[in-house]
């Protein structure tokens, strides 16, 4: 059987002879209708711990779009191994995390003088790793609550911090996407709505929401309402079924009927969206690990 594994070695035993490498391309397994995206270390059992062998088994299995929300801790070496790696087999990188480093929790609801230079600084180096890795997606979490104000100056304070990021980001064509996050009660960005009145007040288009469906299932369920309630200020989505943060089909939430209804949407407004696998299996597992492709498989099928 032929893999991209092997088509990249045949590629530089061929290219010696003069052979046109393109003769010997063989199609993935199978084409996915959206933009489903794994993260690094989702299929180590079967790829193994090289991001470079991961990449080839997620490209293997039809995947285009790849994401790794730790992408700024890697050295510049390892970054632009990761981006030589996804020009040559056709992927793309879906989000990484703008790294703030610091009291980042602290960075967005205090109205502290500091907030906005912190945070630009920030962003100036993440569009760098953009640049180097070429992408166009930035997580932004808005840190936890300040308890000493008012929810309403804290919402306004953050706006104040993120309009510093649009600034920078408007300008390289880059977009952050906010995401509300259910891992812990003390976090300010909690709702799809929050983040909705939060992006309409920066009026940005470098300024989306991260609709992650694992999160908003837990802090306010009715998931496909929101999605068409916040359509509008929607960047990107992620997925993970609740509970348990696994694929879909091992939790509650009915993922065929959910992409049934995105992929209306998308017809119906031409837009086009990652959605990011940001779930289990979290250990090495070729068993999960096929599951987990098989449960996109029959997404995919469905629509």
């Amino acid at each position: 059987m032929i893999t991209r594994r092997s088509l990249l070695h045949t590629t530089l035993s061929t290219a010696a002879l003069g052979v046109t490498p393109a003769l010997f391309a063989a199609p993935p397994k199978r084409k996915f209708k959206l933009k489903f995206a794994p993260h690094f270390g989702q299929f180590v059992a079967h790829a193994g711990e090289s991001l470079v062998d991961q990449l080839k088994f997620m490209a293997d299995e039809g995947f285009t779009v790849v994401e790794d929300n730790g992408m700024m801790e890697r050295s510049t070496a390892t970054q632009e191994t990761i981006a030589r790696t996804l020009q040559q087999l056709g992927m793309s990188l879906g989000v990484f995390v703008v790294a703030v480093g610091g009291n980042e929790n602290k960075l967005f609801t205090t109205g502290h003088e500091d907030n906005r230079r912190n945070f630009a600084k920030a962003c100036e180096a993440a569009v760098a790793v953009a640049k180097r890795v070429n992408a166009r997606w930035m997580t932004v979490v808005p840190g936890v609550f300040e308890r000493k104000l008012p929810i309403g100056i804290q919402t306004a304070n953050t706006i104040d911090v993120l309009r510093a990021g649009v600034e920078i980001f408007e300008r390289e064509n880059l977009v952050m996407v906010l995401e509300p996050l259910a891992d812990s009660p003390d976090l300010f960005l909690r709702t799809a709505d929050q983040a909705y009145a939060i992006c309409r007040a920066v009026n940005s288009p470098a300024c989306k929401i991260l609709f992650d469906m694992y999160h908003l299932q837990q802090n306010q369920g009715s998931i496909v309402a929101s999605i068409d309630q916040t359509w509008s200020e929607i960047g990107y989505f992620q997925i993970g079924d609740v509970p348990g943060r696994l694929w879909p089909g091992t939790g509650e939430i009915n993922y065929g009927n959910v992409f049934k209804h995105i992929s209306t949407k998308m017809r119906e407004s031409g837009r086009d969206f990652i959605f990011g696998m940001e779930h289990g299996p979290w250990q090495p597992n070729k068993q999960n690990e096929r599951a987990c492709i098989d449960s996109y498989a029959a997404i995919n099928a469905a629509l």
